[in-house]
């Protein structure tokens, strides 16, 4: 059954008492996917790990826990997700291991290369533009840095159930193309069966040299 454009329009942007319920149920639905992501990244202790929609933010301190020594960020265009996600790690924001940003992907209010590692899961879908955000990603990375990426591709079976008005589903070579021209090279498909589950993708920040 096809998905309500506007609780389409909470998964984009969440608001309101239906966003905390939204924010409520992707913190279950999704995060036997937030922990593939973060498997994909090879964690060590000292990483510093940025989370780009990090919505509710029960990922975040899973980070932490897995990075203790290490700086944990997330960044969400919603200021209620911030808010969520805030409030839920509440004692690693207090002890500075944690901080969330009011940010999209297309303008991170961070440093360049500031982390060793990056993480977006179920966020491509809205993107304006595929590039432009592989490229700040890929700035505020670290050289041979890495990316994890999870989502569902133009060819998955379940597309048809989310409005078009709300989301995009790229292909798996738009994406893999995207990352390459952004200097995140060696993608790598996780899971290739794209019809049936959502797909998982690592990407290597390049050096000036072409190298990771």
């Amino acid at each position: 059954m096809r998905r309500p454009v506007f609780i389409a329009e909470q998964a984009r942007n969440a608001s309101g008492p239906l966003g905390r319920l939204i924010a409520f149920v992707m913190a279950r639905e999704t995060w036997g996917d937030n922990l593939a992501a973060i498997d994909a990244l090879n964690l060590q202790t000292t990483d510093h790990v940025l989370d780009i929609g990090c919505g509710h933010g029960r990922a975040l301190g899973e980070l932490a826990r897995r990075a203790p020594s290490g700086r944990i960020a997330g960044a969400d265009p919603s200021e209620l997700m911030v808010e969520i996600a805030v409030q839920r790690n509440r004692d690693l924001v207090r002890a500075r291991r944690v901080d969330v940003a009011h940010a999209g992907v297309e303008s991170l209010p961070y440093d360049d290369a500031a982390f060793d590692k990056a993480l977006c899961v179920h966020g491509v879908y809205f993107w304006r533009e595929l590039e432009p955000s592989f490229a700040e990603i890929a700035r505020v990375l670290k050289p041979g840095g890495r990316v994890a990426l999870v989502f569902r591709t133009s060819r998955s079976k379940a597309t048809a159930a989310f409005p078009s008005e709300v989301y995009r589903f790229w292909s798996l070579s738009e994406v893999e193309q995207a990352m390459a021209r952004a200097g995140l090279a060696r993608a790598i498909a996780h899971d290739v069966d794209e019809t049936q589950r959502p797909i998982g993708i690592t990407g290597t920040r390049l050096d000036s040299s072409g190298h990771s």
